[in-house]
């Protein structure tokens, strides 16, 4: 697992966080990574597009980065087969029924920052 960068760059709409280089992220990877405050991010890159997911299926709690990026770019969760859309983090196939959350992702001097968290609250999966 990468270990996150230690610098925090301010915007104006929410903190952002040096997550990992993009050359650690090769097209049609997983990456897991944590945030400063422990939180975990499934970094990916769809066909050069790089987004970032929590790192925690919403079905029974396992780590997506430990799945597979699809062509169509859903991420499948390697326990039970739980997809997610990359871009949104709705569930595209079963057996999961609640979204993952997304955050923001914006590239900088090779580094890959990210940004809010959009979605789902934390807590318990479904």
């Amino acid at each position: 697992m990468t270990e996150p960068a230690e610098s925090r760059l301010a915007t104006r709409d929410s903190p952002t966080f040096a997550a990992a280089k993009l050359s650690d992220l090769p097209p049609g990877a997983l990456l897991a990574v944590k945030l400063p405050d422990g939180t975990a991010i499934c970094l990916l890159n769809h066909d050069g597009e790089i987004r970032a997911l929590e790192d925690n299926c919403s079905h029974q709690d396992f780590p997506l980065s430990e799945g597979e990026l699809l062509p169509d770019g859903t991420v499948e969760c390697v326990w039970h087969g739980a997809r997610f859309d990359c871009r949104t983090g709705a569930p595209c196939a079963g057996p999961a029924r609640v979204p993952v959350a997304t955050y923001e992702v914006r590239l900088e001097g090779g580094m890959i920052l990210v940004g809010a968290r959009h979605g789902r609250p934390p807590g318990p999966t479904e």
